[in-house]
């Protein structure tokens, strides 16, 4: 049986093999997974976005996937509220929750129990601010609140427009994320894979997505009224398949941007992680156990 106050974080770099990772761990210490990802919570948004399937779940049980429909906006906040009650719920029944995914905002939101800001959507003002490209969008972020613009995802346009909507809300910059004592004995595993593997792999998934359909999978999710719009604030994926069924660039083009955008969304990610001393950075599955092992003494 699992320490009560025990939770387990697996992170790293997009294609670096969490969910696998996570479902072996889970297996093997009678867990359940906890999906720590911006996209995978979106139903529809299966393919693009790496969501694992039921096949490859092998029986473990996984939380916060397909929790809102891709018309509606899925704010941290939300994400953590449901996250950290569905971990409790896991260690109710006396089981060890996986908090796995590669959003580093969502994790942190968890694990530091950060305080985030509660300003609710203002449509009109969404409106109005996602008529501006993500250039401009940034250079008033910069205006603004030089501090967040600073350590914003910058291309991507659905969180420029959120974070603008919080500061031009509240009148003020986005105040430093202030961090509440987590109750939970939190063991934090990092994948850490080289810069020339992480490349390949990605490359290797991104030609799986095409095979799996992932260009039928964007147009449906458009026929079902999503828009075009809408499809591109999801960034890599989305926003490339898109822009190509529009016919606004080429397939070759829409290859090479996914890619290139995904490796520098890996160099992204290891800049919030590479700034975290808790974390274990392990290269096995033999690594990991052992770890787990001795956090749960």
């Amino acid at each position: 049986m699992a320490k009560s106050s025990s939770l387990i974080a697996i992170m790293g770099p997009t294609a670096s093999g969490k969910s696998e990772l996570g479902v072996a761990l889970a297996k093997r210490f009678h867990g359940e997974v906890v999906s720590a990802d911006s996209r995978q919570v979106y139903r529809g948004l299966d393919i693009g976005s790496g969501k694992i399937t039921q096949k490859e779940m092998m029986g473990i049980p996984h939380h916060l996937l397909d929790v809102v429909s891709p018309k509606r906006t899925f704010t941290v906040v939300q994400y953590q509220r449901r996250a950290i009650k569905a971990i409790a719920a896991i260690r109710r029944r006396h089981k060890l929750p996986f908090l796995v995914g590669g959003s580093p905002f969502y994790i942190y939101s968890v694990v530091d129990g950060i305080a985030i800001p509660e300003v609710k959507p203002n449509q009109k003002l969404r409106r109005e601010l996602e008529q501006l490209s993500v250039e401009k969008l940034l250079a008033k972020l910069k205006a603004l609140d030089p501090a967040r613009a600073n350590t914003i995802e910058q291309k991507n346009k659905r969180r420029l427009v959120r974070a603008l909507e919080i500061v031009i809300t509240t009148g003020k910059p986005i105040p430093p994320l202030r961090k509440n004592a987590s109750p939970l004995d939190v063991l934090m595993l990092g994948i850490r894979r080289s810069p020339e593997e992480l490349k390949k792999r990605i490359q290797q998934r991104l030609n799986k997505r095409f095979k799996q359909g992932m260009v039928k999978e964007v147009e449906r999710l458009h026929k079902q009224g999503v828009s075009w719009r809408r499809l591109e604030e999801f960034g890599l994926e989305y926003r490339y398949v898109a822009q190509f069924l529009q016919g606004r660039i080429t397939k070759q083009e829409m290859i090479a941007r996914i890619q290139k955008e995904s490796e520098a969304f890996v160099r992204r990610q290891m800049v919030w992680f590479k700034k975290d001393p808790r974390i274990h950075w392990i290269s096995t599955y033999a690594e990991a156990k052992r770890l787990v092992e001795l956090n749960l003494q």
